[in-house]
């Protein structure tokens, strides 16, 4: 089992920048790691994901060259600098984890990931 624990999300003035950390513990190995979001009555979506050996990322149209994700492995730990904030990026921000398969199509069907955190939130006002 995999659990995990956001923290970084707060409120912030567009433009403004904020980073999120997300710190994974119990059966860590070779996850691939990603952040989703999601707003009340819309679906949740992918923000970015990275595979276990940084080999690979993959970023949302909407945040791509704004936003980066990261990971330490050694510390069990995944990062999301967000830069250049924006209203539309409020919401509720969402660790997740799984093992193998498609990155990319894990960042389009969140219904695949295996592990969830409970959410931290960001708010940014205009």
């Amino acid at each position: 089992q995999v659990q995990l624990v956001e923290s970084g999300g707060g409120s912030v003035q567009a433009g403004g920048s904020l980073r999120l950390s997300c710190v994974a513990s119990g059966a860590t190995s070779s996850l691939y790691m990603g952040w989703f979001r999601q707003t009340p009555g819309k679906p949740r979506e992918g923000v970015a994901t990275i595979d276990d050996g940084d080999r690979a990322i993959y970023y949302a149209d909407s945040v791509e060259g704004r936003f980066t994700i990261s990971r330490d492995n050694g510390r069990n730990t995944i990062y999301l600098q967000m830069n250049t904030l924006r209203p539309e990026d409020t919401a509720m921000y969402y660790c997740a984890a799984k093992r193998g398969g498609d990155l990319l199509a894990w960042l389009l069907k969140p219904s695949e990931t295996q592990n969830w955190g409970q959410g931290t939130q960001v708010t940014v006002s205009s």
